[in-house]
């Protein structure tokens, strides 16, 4: 009998396609190629322009910019690699949208996330590679392996490098606490936790600091910033706390709206850190916006997926979210 060959064939999708090359540079490999158009009236078509039959397919693809394209178009190239028999699918979401939606907090709404989960599922994917969902229970929501990684180590190697002595990890709310903690572990820094309420959508009221922030360098720590109204209140009320500094780091970089203008309209913000899962424009990379990059963390993942080697080796399980 013919010893069956693995071959490993990544794919990008529109929406990030900067950090797709860099993750296979970071493999050594070429992206392979696939057409990806709209017809006349927006629907969107896809072929793979080689063969993909019993091949292990990754496909990245970011569910961000617009978000329901970005989404529909994972679906079709999920869907059209299972038509021509790929031995496995796996979707690498850099940005794991609808994600905020993730449990029913009034009467008649959708939980979009579990939403999302069954739409993947259907459409024949094998497993997800995932970082930083906005709450690690989305794992849950799928019927399929899912290797959730974390920027946690990488936030903490940058800021280890910047040289800051007296260092405070703050979370804007409750909810991200123990990633806050895993990041204050990281640095060997002390924790704060702010008060968080939402009035209506994009719109925060934080109202109280629980810890001691006076005089310390403050790195406020979170898994989105959107229209950066959260970021802008915490900030303001660490500086009323007596904050000797303020840097963000968040790992997905949406910028909506009035973000940029916000941020660099706030004086109290060192800087603003955030991973290249969401494309930053490169114009908008020249002020306190920085960008750190986690191709490296996921071609690794994509490597031992591969390899059916272990995820766990990439980042310590205690410090996994």
């Amino acid at each position: 009998m013919k010893q069956i060959e693995k071959n490993l064939m990544l794919f990008s999708g529109t929406s990030n396609p900067e950090l797709s090359e860099s993750i296979a540079k970071n493999l050594g490999l070429e992206l392979s190629n696939v057409k990806i158009t709209k017809f006349a009236n927006g629907e969107i078509y896809a072929r793979y322009l080689e063969s993909v039959r019993g091949a292990d397919v990754f496909i990245v693809q970011s569910l961000s910019g617009n978000v329901n394209d970005a989404l529909m178009e994972l679906l079709i190239m999920i869907d059209a690699a299972k038509r021509a028999s790929a031995r496995s699918i796996t979707a690498v979401i850099t940005h794991y949208g609808y994600s905020r939606q993730d449990k029913k907090s009034a009467a008649r709404e959708p939980i979009t996330a579990k939403l999302v989960a069954n739409l993947l599922t259907v459409a024949g994917v094998s497993r997800i590679i995932a970082i930083d969902l906005h709450q690690g229970q989305i794992q849950g929501f799928f019927d399929v392996p899912v290797n959730h990684l974390t920027a946690l180590p990488i936030f903490a190697d940058y800021f280890a490098s910047q040289g800051l002595e007296n260092i405070c990890v703050v979370s804007p709310d409750v909810g991200r606490a123990k990633a806050a903690k895993k990041l204050s572990d990281l640095l060997d820094a002390d924790l704060a936790i702010m008060h968080k309420d939402r009035p209506a959508h994009n719109m925060a009221d934080i109202t109280s600091v629980i810890g001691d922030v006076e005089g310390k360098d403050c790195i406020l720590n979170d898994d989105i910033i959107d229209t950066a109204g959260t970021v802008v209140a915490g900030v303001r009320t660490l500086k009323k706390a007596g904050a000797k500094s303020i840097h963000i780091c968040a790992t997905h970089g949406l910028f909506s709206g009035p973000a940029y203008e916000r941020i660099e309209n706030c004086a109290d913000i060192d800087d603003v850190v955030v991973c290249d899962t969401v494309p930053v424009p490169l114009s908008r990379q020249t002020g306190k916006i920085k960008v750190v990059t986690v191709a490296p963390l996921l071609a690794r993942a994509i490597s031992n997926v591969y390899n059916e080697s272990s995820i766990s080796e990439l980042f310590d399980p205690e410090f996994a979210l």
